[in-house]
């Protein structure tokens, strides 16, 4: 068998050219478009996410080369495009290139000294590059999650609206009796969850824990 890893030094540069001898070689991932990738992607990004809730470190570290792989895949599809074709490297040159600039208190002259200076230049820098976005929610992703694309939109809406929303959030519902009424008692336990700095989307998950602990629990006994 084939490895990989025998004449390349750099375990980064073994896992790309190992990706590469996949794509080219293995039937299945031939096939395999941006399109098919997606709900993987999804899985193992909850699969690290899940792994640094419930800090296991050993699981972490596994769901990283995960989640890993598909960056290299996506790259390796990527590469094969007629017409407009980018590889690993090409992703990892336009990331270097743009964390550099995000942080010039780093790489150049600038000063920041508290972690609030540090966002002023992320967000100074991150502003230059979107300059062709129109609204303040472009580039919020609509397949996020309900409950953390809400934060992040009531986030995003402060910027225009101030404390003065168009439509209030809307005071939670004791009982909700139909379905919009129950999006109101979601969205303000959502601007709720914002003002106090906490995660809506954490929080579900963590007592959903609890919950599956429980049922695993009286399975058991």
């Amino acid at each position: 068998m084939t490895d990989p890893l025998q004449d390349v030094p750099d375990p980064l540069r073994a896992a790309a050219e190992t990706m590469r001898q996949v794509r080219e070689r293995c039937v299945w991932s031939q096939r395999i478009t941006h399109r098919d990738l997606v709900p993987y992607l999804i899985e193992e990004s909850h699969e690290v996410i899940d792994a640094v809730e419930t800090g296991d470190r050993a699981e972490l570290r596994e769901e990283l080369g995960d989640l890993l792989w598909q960056v290299l895949f996506h790259s390796a599809v990527a590469a094969q495009h007629p017409d407009d074709p980018f590889d690993i490297d090409d992703v990892a040159r336009g990331l270097t290139e743009k964390m550099v600039r995000r942080h010039p208190h780093v790489f150049g002259d600038a000063v920041a000294t508290t972690p609030e200076e540090v966002l002023v230049h992320w967000n100074a820098a991150k502003a230059a590059e979107k300059r062709e976005r129109r609204s303040v929610l472009d580039g919020v992703p609509a397949g996020m999650p309900a409950l953390a694309r809400a934060q992040k939109v009531l986030g995003r809406a402060v910027k225009i609206l101030g404390d003065r929303p168009a439509e209030p959030v809307p005071e939670p519902v004791e009982g909700p009796a139909s379905e919009a009424e129950l999006g109101d008692a979601l969205l303000a336990l959502v601007a709720q969850a914002r003002a106090q700095g906490w995660d809506a989307e954490r929080a579900l998950r963590e007592r959903l824990r609890r919950i599956e602990a429980d049922v695993r629990a009286a399975e058991v006994g």
